[in-house]
């Protein structure tokens, strides 16, 4: 007489995590990804017979270069959304942490070197806190997140006086977006570090546990905790990486400026959510992939660079992308009453 493997809770957390791991949630977007990369090939045909100066050589690096900040935003974020929450405060944390580049190095005089690591650091903490208000504290996302937007918001204005600060002693920091790495060509420096940047997310997010985990957790926290996963101490460290990348796109933005400009960053969240919602990662979590975020963060650039392109004026820039992040969250619902 055969007996039947005992079934205990642990093991059945285990296949359902199994189910919603990495290589299934990349099998259920590919569609989504695909879709976005054919929306953004018909967007650039579009704009290149309304524009002869939109497919030209500079234009096509302006949209690379407008595409970074956001896009390395839009990166992190992505970690975050898979798990189902959602993060706010990347906009004015970014600007936070551009401020504090330049009390680093404008104010306390440090190395160009030290100040850009603390910075990077000084956005995971930002992270950190947030993981800690959601995980430690259950403190909805939503909530967490809104509330440092704001308390960034502040601190960027108390702490540089509500005035801009510039790096004037410190010239080679303006080069770390701006300087041109191939001669005679502008190719600023800015968009290596971006795509280093999709590249090192890529690897964490399907090749390590913690992105395994962060798939686990956005399928089925329940299931992951039962398994005897730390469900609060992985989340608080997807927070943090989230963060990081909140402070590598403030040196950037910085960089980029050659100054801290402590006004701003509203509305640079919601553009980075755009961007990894269109890229097929759902809200409702589980599912998500770093390859269609960067063709959302890429279609977003190409959308703002094309209506401003033909004259198309702000207002109506707004009105566009908001049309299309509905289509992409209702497309989104659709997968997911069918599967």
């Amino acid at each position: 007489m055969t007996t039947q493997p005992e079934t205990t809770p642990s093991t059945t957390a285990f296949r359902a995590i199994e189910k919603g791991g990495p290589r299934f949630a990349r099998l259920r977007g590919s569609i989504q990804q695909l879709l976005a990369g054919v929306s953004l090939v018909l967007i650039l045909i579009f704009f290149s017979i309304a524009s002869p100066v939109f497919f030209t050589a500079n234009n096509l690096l302006s949209i690379l270069v407008a595409a970074t900040t956001t896009g390395i935003l839009a990166l992190g974020t992505t970690f975050v959304i898979i798990t189902g929450g959602i993060d706010l405060s990347i906009g004015t944390g970014m600007i936070l942490c551009g401020v504090m580049a330049g009390v680093f190095l404008t104010y306390w005089g440090w190395p160009l070197w030290l100040g850009v690591i603390a910075t990077i650091l000084f956005g995971g903490l930002i992270g950190l806190i947030n993981g800690v208000n959601v995980s430690i504290l259950g403190i909805p996302s939503f909530i967490a997140t809104l509330a440092m937007m704001l308390v960034a918001s502040g601190l960027s204005l108390v702490i540089s006086g509500t005035k801009p600060i510039y790096f004037t002693e410190h010239p080679g920091f303006q080069k770390i977006m701006n300087l041109s790495i191939i001669p005679g060509m502008r190719f600023p420096m800015g968009v290596v570090i971006f795509i280093v940047a999709i590249a090192v997310a890529a690897v964490v997010l399907s090749k390590t546990i913690l992105g395994r985990y962060t798939f686990s957790i956005g399928s089925n926290r329940s299931a992951t905790a039962l398994s005897g996963v730390n469900v609060k101490r992985w989340e608080i460290t997807i927070y943090t990486l989230a963060g990081l990348f909140v402070g590598l796109a403030g040196v950037l933005s910085a960089s980029r400026l050659s100054s801290a400009q402590p006004t701003g960053g509203m509305g640079i969240e919601l553009l980075a959510i755009a961007a990894v919602v269109i890229g097929g990662t759902s809200l409702q979590g589980g599912k998500g992939s770093i390859v269609g975020t960067v063709i959302g963060s890429l279609i977003m650039a190409v959308l703002t660079n094309g209506l401003r392109i033909i004259s198309v004026p702000q207002e109506w820039q707004s009105v566009v992308v908001g049309i299309v992040v509905l289509i992409a969250v209702y497309l989104d619902m659709l997968r997911r009453r069918r599967a």
